[in-house]
């Protein structure tokens, strides 16, 4: 286990917020020993008594229900290095010390090319690792060069290009449900599942992150990573094994077996919108192209959905529709896995089944299975929901990544193969949304969003709600 931990932009909010409570947590749950160190490297003037005492107030106030004893050792074991993390020089300043390093670039993704250049030259102990954030470059070209670069560095199993979806306890719970589960996987196919729905829809607006924002958009900030990942875990075959190998080359046949959208394809089955002024939990939030950092003129979307089809034997004539929104009226975060109605209903009763739906609720956790049976009247149909209970996580997602990163296991981390193909399957909707070959539509902030596109003559499919799921808005009394 590596217990040398540097955060290249270590005063920025992914430390605050994520990283720090992490550790913490990692110290309470017994697994940061005393050794371990924390070097916090940035372009403010501090020192180390400075930066202490910023953890301890971002520990406060982020972490403020973990022990007490685990924040303080989380503070005492930090220290402090001024640097320019595209200098060479101040890089092998801040990783200087013994043994091997984990090296995190908490750092906008623009600089991580930069960075790793500066690298080849500073210099990294034998036996360290490198963290890298999503996204992992802003095209195909740029996750191939960064490939090339990181593979001149350091070994592929010594870069970890992380996603903390992938450590969620509910994701996780998509691939566990079905492989632990005999009565999953005769069905887990075409034949019986019309459509898959991944959604990440928030009632976050952009909350002071213009400046990333503006520059990715909803498309690339969630639907290229974290929605693909998820795509990933409910189409790939069964793994032999879990370990790292195994399970990335599962995920990567999955990318791999994507039909690539033709433009006509674009046009018909990928939708983007961006926020007007509205009202979302009582705040009025702006429209998009007024929030305070927001260049209109780069007509970015905050809400984005791509239909997709693969092209295997499990899943052949399955849709997988995925799908990201800001500044809507209710949260909506789950998996849906949709099966086809039945062939035939007996005789004499009354009523229509709606399509059985497992949803795993990715935030808050949650598994619901929603099936029909019989009414409170005879012969009449009635829906039924099973859900089960789910127990709190050990470990935040970013503490399991932090312990994988440590401990040197790659498993929940995208390997370089994986990264490109993420591109690949996407390209081609970056290329006609920049052509704007698909309208940029508008939808109320605090809306459930947009409408659901007509489908067979005008209809909505039977028993779909796309959107709203009959939720009704967050202001609503």
């Amino acid at each position: 286990m590596i217990d040398r931990l540097v955060v290249l932009g270590a005063t920025g909010d992914l430390s605050a917020r994520y990283l720090l409570p992490a550790l913490a947590a990692l110290r309470a749950n017994g697994d940061l020993g005393d050794r371990f160190e924390l070097t916090g490297a940035s372009r403010e003037d501090w020192d180390s008594e400075r930066y202490r005492q910023w953890v301890t107030a971002r520990l406060d106030r982020h972490g403020g229900d973990l022990p007490a004893e685990a924040r303080a050792a989380v503070a005492n074991a930090t220290r402090y290095r001024r640097a320019d993390v595209t200098s060479p020089g101040d890089l092998a300043s801040a990783i200087a010390g013994e043994g091997p390093v984990a090296l995190y670039l908490a750092l906008p993704p623009a600089l991580f090319p930069v960075v790793i250049t500066a690298l080849h030259e500073a210099g990294l102990p034998k036996g360290s690792r490198i963290v890298l954030e999503k996204p992992f470059g802003e095209s195909l070209a740029d996750a191939q060069e960064l490939n090339r670069l990181l593979a001149d560095l350091v070994p592929e199993q010594a870069v970890f290009r992380v996603d903390h979806f992938l450590a969620m306890t509910t994701v996780q719970n998509v691939l566990g449900s079905r492989l632990a589960n005999r009565v999953l996987e005769p069905i887990w196919n075409s034949t019986h599942i019309a459509e898959v729905d991944i959604v990440w829809n928030e009632t976050l607006a952009l909350e002071g992150r213009a400046g990333y924002y503006d520059t990715v958009g909803a498309l690339k900030d969630m639907v290229q990573n974290h929605l693909l990942q998820l795509l990933c875990l409910v189409a790939m075959e069964p793994p032999v094994t879990l370990g790292e190998r195994d399970l990335r080359d599962r995920k990567v046949d999955v990318l791999r077996s994507v039909r690539l959208l033709t433009e006509d394809d674009v046009v018909r089955r990928t939708r983007r919108a961006r926020y007007l002024a509205g009202r979302v939990r009582g705040r009025d939030i702006p429209a998009y192209a007024d929030e305070e950092g927001v260049d209109p003129r780069r007509r970015m979307e905050t809400y984005a959905e791509v239909e997709l089809e693969l092209e295997s034997w499990r899943w052949s004539g399955t849709t997988f529709r995925l799908r990201s929104g800001k500044a809507l009226g209710t949260d909506r975060k789950e998996v849906a896995v949709r099966f086809r109605s039945v062939p035939h209903l007996p005789f004499g009763h009354t009523g229509e089944p709606l399509p059985n739906v497992l949803r795993f609720g990715l935030e808050p956790e949650s598994l619901t299975f929603d099936l029909t049976g019989i009414g409170a009247h005879p012969h009449t149909l009635a829906p039924l929901s099973l859900t089960a209970q789910m127990a709190p996580p050990h470990l935040p997602a970013y503490g399991r990544l932090l312990l994988d990163v440590l401990n040197g296991d790659p498993s929940l981390s995208i390997r370089g193969d994986e990264a490109e193909e993420a591109w690949r399957v996407l390209t081609p909707v970056l290329d006609a949304w920049e052509r704007d070959l698909v309208p940029l539509e508008e939808y109320p902030a605090g809306s459930e969003g947009l409408p659901p596109r007509p489908c067979g003559g005008g209809q909505q499919r039977r028993g779909e709600l796309l959107y709203a799921e009959a939720a009704p808005p967050a202001d609503a009394p």
